[in-house]
Parts: structure tokens; sequence; C-alpha cells
């Protein structure tokens, strides 16, 4: 974080990522003093309304977030940032969103929780468009030229208003994760009486496990406790009314349906309590880690890894055969998870894995067998991707293998 101060002063001077939450209501002139060296620029967090015609001037400038923020037009001035790649304008007040906004090297878009009811032609028109997420807003429908989007890898369209299925993403040669849940046309009232419901009294929280876009994981034990669960769980509560991916009613709904598998974290029982929405889970072993690291700013849809971490080829097809069997079972259940990745699975010593993350899942029951038949297309490109990202981190003298090959050999046609 910088301060006002360190930019006025000239402190900041050569800097290629700057970032400012310090209640703004204007953008400070003195940034366009950065020019020649700033590539990020994040201005979240503050009350800003517009951006100067002058920030055209960073001709560097690569990124430019500004979530929570008080625009209601995505500022025209960024379609005329020549080298600007990724705009993040999440949880404004943006209802319009001009032809020209857009700029020329767009490959991600970030849009989610504003008040946009419709999308420029211009969107589909930007060739290099990888990433693009637009839950939580307005739409009744999507531009038809996004049928053009040939590079388009991941789509987040839930919490609309979509009354039909965009035919023009389904055929796309690159999307593989794809979250739709929670527009009427892909309304899914979903018995889940099956699965127990408690109340938020019924535990008590301990240490936080883990936090997401849609909720915190916490240890939990039993206030009175009952031979029908383990004594210690694992709870998710739900927070806010919208995440990135989609509402999270849906998410509880299509964890739920998703059913039983050896490999999925276990749903045991639902809290649906006025102020509190929950789900209640297995408690996975200590001995079990991430398989993966999320995307970077440079990787855009793509897994990350730590350094050095490397696999065996023995326990990557174990990895996969595992992944590939709770595929099959998804969407037997007609459910797709839509962020098939090695960072939404857990591993240990021995590579077995237990898959969770149903944030961007869609339940899909309710569109034609064709429409269903693209959906199971989409969502094999991301197990594929998931497969490659594995075969990355294989052990260097293993990447020459019988076995290495004849991995490669089943995805490369694929992805």
């Amino acid at each position: 974080m910088h301060t006002l101060s360190q930019l006025k002063s000239g402190e900041l001077t050569g800097i290629q990522r700057l970032k400012i939450s310090d209640k703004l209501t204007s953008f400070p002139l003195e940034i366009l003093s950065l020019a020649d060296s700033l590539e990020i620029l994040d201005l979240s967090d503050n009350q800003l309304t517009s951006l100067p015609s002058e920030l055209s001037q960073l001709k560097k400038l690569k990124i430019i977030f500004a979530s929570n923020n008080l625009f209601t037009t995505l500022p025209e001035v960024l379609g005329g940032c020549e080298n600007l790649e990724m705009v993040g304008f999440k949880s404004n007040q943006i209802k319009h969103v001009p032809a020209d906004a857009l700029p020329a090297k767009l490959r991600w878009l970030i849009l989610t929780d504003n008040c946009i009811e419709t999308l420029p032609d211009s969107l589909g028109e930007r060739p290099r468009l990888q990433k693009l997420a637009l839950a939580g807003n307005k739409l009744t429908t999507l531009p038809l030229t996004l049928a053009q989007s040939l590079n388009l890898e991941l789509v987040r369209i839930s919490a609309n208003d979509l009354t039909e299925c965009p035919e023009q993403l389904l055929k796309l040669p690159k999307l593989a994760w794809f979250a739709f849940s929670g527009n009427p046309f892909s309304c899914a009232n979903v018995d889940t009486a099956f699965v127990p419901s408690v109340s938020a009294a019924s535990f008590t929280l301990h240490n936080v496990l883990g936090q997401g876009a849609s909720g915190v994981i916490s240890r939990a034990t039993w206030v009175d406790n009952t031979s029908v669960f383990p004594e210690e769980v694992a709870i998710k509560i739900f927070k806010g009314k919208v995440t990135s991916d989609g509402y999270p009613e849906d998410e509880l709904q299509a964890c739920l349906k998703a059913g039983d598998h050896q490999n999925l974290v276990r749903s045991l029982a639902q809290v649906n309590d006025e102020d509190c929405l929950a789900l209640v889970m297995n408690l996975i072993p200590d001995n079990f880690k991430n398989l993966g690291l999320p995307p970077s700013l440079k990787s855009c849809t793509r897994d990350t890894f730590p350094t050095d971490f490397t696999l065996s080829i023995k326990h990557i097809d174990k990895m996969i055969s595992q992944m590939s069997d709770v595929f099959q079972h998804l969407h037997a259940n007609q459910v797709c998870h839509g962020d098939l990745y090695a960072h939404n699975t857990l591993f240990d010593e021995h590579a077995n894995i237990i898959f969770g993350d149903f944030g961007a899942a869609t339940m899909y029951h309710m569109l034609t067998s064709e429409q269903q038949e693209c959906i199971q297309q989409i969502e094999r490109r991301a197990l594929f991707h998931f497969i490659a990202d594995l075969l990355s981190v294989c052990n260097k003298e293993e990447q020459n293998s019988h076995e290495f090959n004849v991995i490669k050999q089943k995805i490369n046609p694929a992805i």
C-alpha cells in the first residue's frame, strides 16, 4: 500500500505497481508522473466516480483495479490505454459500459457485482479476451459477437437475469470454466431435504481452516453431539448475497446435488437459518494439502505451483484417474463444477485427492440435451487442462517416459 504523500514527494518514481486506498474522490494527477514505469494501478476501496482523459498517458499500464468505488459508467478513457490488458471494476454501481471503454488488448474483464443490463458488441471484438467475470449484474442478454471470442477460456455469468442459455458461448473452442447459475434460464428447484438441516446454534466454531470468494471454512464441534455426525466437522459459512461466482444458495444446492463420492468433500448437513447459510462437511485430515495455487495475473486462467514442486508420473496418473472419476460422477448428476482446478484439489503423500469448492458450480438438468452435451465438453476441457498442469510439474527425469507420453497424447488434440 502506498500513500498520497509518497506519491507527491516523488518517492515512488520508477515503480511498476501502485496501490492507493485513501478515500480518494478524485484521481491524483501525480500518478501521471509514473508514465515511464507504471504497469499495475490499484485504486480499489476509494470513492472515485471518474477517471481523467490523461490516464491514456500511462503508456505502459497493463492492469487497472478500481473495485469498491462509486463508478456508474465504465470510463471511456480505458479504451485509449494502448497496452491495457486487465480491467477490474468489481463492486461499483456501474450501469453503462460504453463501446469505446474496452481496450484493444483486453484479456481479462472483471465487472462482477454491478448493475449492468447490457454490454456493447465491441466486447466480442476483443480477440485476446480470455477471462470474463460478470456475475451479480442485471444482464438480460449477452452480445452475439461473443461467438467471435475464440480465445475466451473462463466465463462467470451467474446471478444475472438471462432468460435464455447464451448459445454464442457454448461452442467456443477454448471455453473451459463456465459458471451460469442463478439466472432464470438455469433456475433449479432441487429438493435437498435428504440432507439433514441443523441450526447454527448446534455447533461451536473454532479455528479458520480457509476461505474463498463465497465463504469461510472453520473447524467446529457439536454442542450436543450425537452418533449421527463426527465429533469434529468443517463448517462453511457463506458470506454476502452474491460472490464472484454467483449466489451462495446455488452453491449449496449444487454441492448437495453432487452427492457422495470418495474423492469429493462429503456434505453432512445444511444450515438454513434466517441469518446464516452454511454447509457442514467432513473434516479433512491434516495430512492433505493444496495441490496447486490459483492463476496469477500473468497466467490468467491457468493454475500455478510452488517453485520446485514436482510429482512422480505414478502419482500424476493416480490423480488423473481419480479426477476423471469425479468428472464422470458430477456429470452423471448433471452438475457442472465450473472451477475444475488443481488449486481446488487437496492431496496426500499417497496421491489420494479430495476435490471441493462448489462456488462456481451449476446444475444443468433444465437445459436441452444438445446444450447439456456442450456443457460437458466445456468442462472436459478443464479436465484436460488439469492433466496438462500436472504434467508440467512432473519430475524432469520422467518427462520422456512412456507413461508421460501416453498421457500427453491423450490430451494434446483436445487443447
